[in-house]
């Protein structure tokens, strides 16, 4: 990590440390196995169905960490779609989702919830990071626009950065106690890497979160937000009439490459803290960011039309890659 540190980061790391301090659950006891084989398999049908490069990435994992990974994102999915796609009253919904999610002992059949509960506890993920997801996708209740960049890092700390650091928990990692042994190469890494892993798993998220505001451009504007920061807009003389039109010019064009350089430098400062995991969950997190990442190529190969289309990687262009994200993860 660089010396300097920008007044957002600072101010993420330090949530991010006090919330790692938070209580942890114990194991729920009120399901039979057959109901939490249940509940991780609908988990991981649900992953499949909504996001096939978080499923893909997952299967990189042991069979315990893999499940857990799954339940982790069937619960992040859930609150967000609470946000996004509930009718009614979606932030009684999202109330209601908060109290069984967090529950030490769920309803057996709430399958999400019971799943999440039991990795949870497994993986002794701090309650406090849960809570600041749920409170992360609640903005969007409140929030539809974003005046800086920095106001922006703090809404994908908590819709991002804490999945991130959850799914730490799940894989193990340096400092974590009884998880990963600090091994002589470990410790050769340790002149180039922090021993913290905190930061590098804040700095991922956020990376992963903007990847998702680019790509989304159109999408989140139809739906009634717009999170790319309005004093950089401003800055390229652009305005809500260009989102709303979709204008690709050399302004949109300037702005793009901007957002992608800014992007692509928190990817490279964010990825060398997956040195930091146990190894056998390297590679998986190392493929979550680097296929992530690899969208900004897409966006740019489209001359930066995220108005009429979703960029992605397509599975060919995700198999295509592994190879050298697998040598760069070892």
């Amino acid at each position: 990590m660089t010396l300097y540190m920008p007044a957002w980061e600072r101010r993420l790391l330090t949530w991010a440390r006090e919330a790692a301090e938070s209580e942890t659950a114990e194991l729920p006891m009120t399901a039979t196995a057959e109901q939490f084989e249940r509940a991780y398999q609908h988990c991981s049908e649900l992953t499949y169905q909504h996001s096939r490069t978080f499923h893909l990435a997952s299967g990189l994992l042991p069979r315990d960490k893999r499940r857990a990974a799954r339940a982790l994102y069937a619960f992040c999915r859930v609150s967000d779609d609470l946000v996004d796609r509930a009718g009614g009253d979606a932030e009684a919904g999202l109330r209601a989702w908060r109290e069984r999610a967090l529950s030490l002992h769920p309803d057996p059949l709430d399958r999400v919830a019971l799943a999440w509960a039991d990795a949870r506890a497994r993986y002794s993920i701090p309650l406090r990071y849960a809570e600041q997801l749920i409170e992360g996708v609640a903005r969007d209740f409140t929030v539809t626009r974003y005046e800086t960049f920095d106001e922006l890092a703090t809404y994908c700390y908590g819709v991002a950065s804490t999945v991130g650091l959850m799914a730490m928990h799940i894989i193990g990692f340096a400092g974590k106690k009884n998880t990963l042994r600090v091994s002589e190469t470990l410790r050769v890494c340790s002149q180039e890497v922090s021993q913290d892993a905190i930061p590098y798993a804040v700095k991922l998220g956020i990376a992963l979160q903007l990847t998702n505001i680019l790509r989304d451009v159109g999408e989140d504007w139809r739906a009634g937000r717009l999170y790319l920061p309005q004093e950089e807009l401003r800055r390229y003389g652009l305005s809500e009439s260009d989102i709303a039109a979709g204008h690709i010019d050399d302004r949109w064009r300037a702005f793009m490459r901007f957002q992608i350089e800014r992007n692509r430098r928190l990817y490279a400062e964010a990825l060398p803290g997956v040195r930091l995991l146990d190894p056998d969950g390297r590679f998986a997190i190392a493929a979550a960011g680097e296929l992530y990442r690899a969208i900004l190529e897409d966006i740019e190969a489209h001359d930066g039309d995220v108005f009429r289309r979703r960029a992605h990687i397509g599975t060919a262009g995700k198999l295509r890659r592994l190879p050298g994200i697998w040598r760069r993860s070892r």
